[in-house]
C-alpha cells in the first residue's frame, strides 16, 4: 500500500497521470486477487493509500478504472495474438485456435474483465473513457483479423467474426469455470449436478477449436457455391 503522504494532491499533468496509474495498479492487484466483482472504489482507495473521495479527481467511477484495465488488456492480448499468428506462413484451424486461446488463458484478469465490459463497465464510465476503450478494441480486433486474413484461408469478415466470438467465448467460459463458493458447495453436496461444471483450461481450447473449424468449413462451403 502506498503511504498517505504519497497521495498529496497532484497539480502537474505528470503527477496526475502518475496518480491515475497508481490507482489503476491498485485496482489491477485487487481484481487479480479477489475477482472483478469484489473490487470497490473504497478498496481501491485503501489499497492505494488515499481517501475514497480523492479517487474521483482521477476517475469518475470504479467502473471507469476497470474499463481502463480492460482497454490495456485487449491491447496486450492482441499484440500477443498477432505475434503468435505471425509464426506461421499458412495457418491451420488448429494453429489459429491455439494462437487466439493461448494468450487469453495466460490473462485471467482480462477474461474476467471481458464479462463486465458490456454488462456494467461501459454503463458507468464517462463518454471519453468508453470511446477510448472502443477505439482500442477496434484497433485490436482489426490487427488480429488482418493477420488472420493474410495468413489463412479466412476472409476479412469471417476473421473478424472469429476474433469477436473467441473473446465472447472466453468471457462466458471464464465465469462458468470460476463459480461462486455456494455453487462449488452445491457441486460437492449434490454431485449429480456437477456435470454442468466447466473446467476453463480444458473446455475453452476445445470449443474455440470447434468454432474455428466451423467458420473455416462454412467459408469453404460458401466458396464452393460461389
Amino acid at each position: 500500500m502506498s503511504s498517505g503522504s504519497a497521495f498529496q494532491r497532484a497539480y502537474s499533468a505528470e503527477h496526475k497521470a502518475q496518480r491515475a496509474s497508481d490507482l489503476a495498479d491498485a485496482a489491477r492487484t485487487l481484481a487479480a486477487r479477489d475477482g472483478v466483482r469484489a473490487v470497490t472504489l473504497t478498496s481501491i482507495a485503501q489499497h492505494a493509500g488515499v481517501h475514497a473521495s480523492a479517487v474521483r479527481r482521477y476517475y469518475s467511477s470504479r467502473e471507469e478504472i476497470l474499463l481502463t484495465l480492460a482497454q490495456e488488456g485487449i491491447e496486450d492480448w492482441a499484440e500477443d495474438a498477432v505475434s503468435r499468428l505471425a509464426r506461421y506462413e499458412r495457418l491451420s484451424a488448429a494453429d489459429i485456435a491455439h494462437a487466439l486461446v493461448a494468450g487469453l488463458r495466460k490473462r485471467p484478469l482480462f477474461c474476467d474483465l471481458l464479462t463486465h465490459v458490456t454488462l456494467s463497465l461501459e454503463h458507468e464510465s464517462s463518454y471519453e473513457c468508453v470511446r477510448a476503450f472502443k477505439v482500442s478494441a477496434s484497433h485490436a480486433i482489426n490487427s488480429v483479423s488482418d493477420t488472420l486474413t493474410a495468413r489463412s484461408a479466412l476472409d476479412r469478415t469471417t476473421a473478424e467474426e472469429l476474433v469477436m466470438a473467441v473473446l465472447a467465448l472466453a468471457a462466458q467460459l471464464w465465469q462458468a469455470g470460476h463459480p461462486s463458493q455456494n455453487t462449488l458447495r452445491l457441486y460437492r453436496e449434490e454431485p449429480q449436478l456437477a456435470h454442468v461444471a466447466i473446467d476453463f483450461e480444458y473446455t475453452f481450447p476445445r470449443l474455440a477449436t470447434a468454432l474455428v473449424d466451423g467458420l473455416a468449413a462454412g467459408r469453404h462451403a460458401q466458396a464452393d457455391v460461389e
